[in-house]
């Protein structure tokens, strides 16, 4: 269409290679919203005094930082990638999606690579002793024709939780949102922020599907001392 704007920021796009790993760490806020505003709110707060006795398996964690913030909440964290991005609590290199054995955990929670989602979800249904997966993707992924009916109209998600406010995610670094950045192709400093909308789809054992929840402004609220490393990025997610 003539003079449509079609700069990423507007049109809230992110493209990755079908080889990437899709390496975008998350916010510990953004993780800790998933407890705090939706299993608390939705799942009940007796079933999140239980996660405190409970495993989870983060099967894509890259640098830990969903790995460690979950660590707050579950008895035990497993935490594995298919990639070594030098997390140190990291149990051990390993492709979920290769065929075999999986680990014995309550529940997986995990911000996994786009195309590759849904294969995680369905892996994550025959772990032993699962109560319930909670994926962390961008909005859109509720779209989608095979998804739909492959996943959504055969085992549709128990809550789907997005984000009131923007989620910013970079590609390869985790940003403090309130710390100005040198980005050094556009040679000119910038704010951290994003056009990309993020929302959390969870499936819990037993459980009916219920109409979505929003998750409320919360970065400031649940954003801890340390949660932001001091390294450089290049792309805005």
């Amino acid at each position: 269409m003539s003079g449509q704007n079609t700069s990423h920021a507007v049109m809230a796009q992110r493209v990755e290679a079908p080889d990437s790993f899709d390496d975008f760490p998350t916010p510990p806020w953004a993780t800790r919203a998933l407890i705090e505003h939706v299993l608390l709110r939705r799942v009940g707060p007796a079933h999140a005094e239980a996660m405190r006795q409970m495993t989870v398996l983060e099967p894509a964690c890259n640098r830990g930082y969903m790995a460690g913030t979950l660590g707050e909440y579950f008895r035990r964290v497993i935490a594995r990638d298919i990639m070594d991005y030098g997390y140190p609590l990291m149990e051990k290199v390993d492709d979920f999606l290769f065929p075999g054995p999986l680990p014995r955990a309550h529940w997986m929670i995990t911000n996994p690579p786009f195309r590759l989602a849904e294969n995680f979800v369905h892996r994550s249904f025959d772990m032993p002793g699962w109560c319930g997966t909670a994926v962390f993707l961008r909005t859109q992924w509720v779209e989608g024709e095979g998804r739909f009916r492959d996943l959504f109209n055969v085992r549709p998600p128990t809550i789907i939780a997005p984000f009131a406010e923007r989620v910013p995610l970079f590609k390869g670094v985790l940003r403090d949102p309130d710390k100005d950045y040198f980005d050094e192709v556009a040679g000119k400093w910038k704010k951290p922020s994003t056009a990309t909308s993020y929302s959390w789809f969870i499936w819990v054992k037993n459980r009916r599907p219920q109409p979505p929840i929003w998750i409320p402004p919360c970065r400031l609220a649940l954003t801890r001392a340390g949660d932001y490393p001091a390294t450089k990025g290049e792309e805005n997610a």
